[in-house]
């Protein structure tokens, strides 16, 4: 799908399908540094099991124009307004799913624009985002290595041996080579957006609608104990999913469990 935001193209993948007038929402948020395809084993599932599955490629990510936006605040207005550009909730508010940086732009925006959202899947979240200085520093002076980094401290050790579900194809390169195709500057800004985002408390005690947590046991780069903290903050207390032995890159690593996990939300009332 594509429409046009304040004139520049804003692209999301649904799955393959052509994007159905009516039917349960499922809207998906990428992590920094990616874009819709990391979201490439949900959609295609989704989108032939009776949901209109939207997986969102942020400005300056994948097949949508523009900058990266700087701040998590902008990436959430961003969000709100493809949601209503593209008359995504005529039939009520809908479901938002976020990973990593995707987590707090859902956050963002379940707090902000409750009028959109009915409940949000956060998976691999956090109380805060901090990033490694030598990982701050590869993405902003040397993408490749950047990504080495990222995507080995990403992956649970399962991860590494390569089960991919898809046959014959390597988990830890496929997501190497994501991020690597991205373009110059993007995972550097969506970092820093990250680090700065400090909005956590407040936004979390303003969220009025159902959440559900995806922890992966062995998460390196948002560790258990910070989902934890973040589970422990919410007002109406969340349902809680931990995937054991499962890493920080979980759309692949733990791949049917996350789908069904999405699945099982696509009748949420509105």
């Amino acid at each position: 799908m594509k429409l046009l935001l304040g004139g520049l193209t804003a692209h999301a993948a649904t799955g393959g399908n052509e994007f159905a007038a009516t039917g349960p929402v499922i809207l998906m948020i990428h992590g920094a540094g990616m874009d819709a395809t990391a979201w490439h084993l949900q959609t295609r599932y989704l989108a032939n099991r009776g949901v209109r599955a939207l997986a969102v490629d942020l400005p300056g990510h994948g097949l949508s124009d523009g900058q990266p936006l700087t701040s998590v605040d902008a990436m959430a207005d961003w969000v709100a307004e493809f949601i209503e550009g593209a008359h995504l909730t005529s039939e009520g508010p809908i479901t938002v799913a976020g990973h990593s940086m995707g987590t707090f732009i859902a956050l963002s925006l379940a707090a902000r624009r409750p009028d959109l959202v009915t409940d949000l899947v956060l998976l691999a979240p956090a109380d805060a985002m901090g990033v490694h200085p030598d990982l701050l520093d590869a993405a902003a002076n040397d993408l490749p290595q950047a990504a080495f980094m990222m995507c080995d401290w990403g992956h649970g050790a399962a991860g590494h041996l390569g089960p991919n579900p898809n046959p014959g194809m390597w988990m830890t390169g496929g997501a190497r080579a994501l991020i690597e195709r991205g373009r110059p500057g993007a995972l550097s800004a969506d970092f820093e957006a990250c680090v700065a985002f400090d909005r956590v408390p407040e936004l979390v005690a303003a969220v009025t609608c159902p959440v559900h947590l995806v922890i992966g046991s062995v998460d390196k780069m948002t560790p258990p104990r910070a989902a934890d903290s973040l589970a422990k903050a919410f007002t109406l207390t969340p349902t809680v999913t931990r995937l054991d032995g499962v890493g920080h890159m979980m759309m692949t690593e733990a791949a049917a469990d996350i789908r069904r996990i999405l699945l099982a939300h696509r009748k949420t009332p509105a």
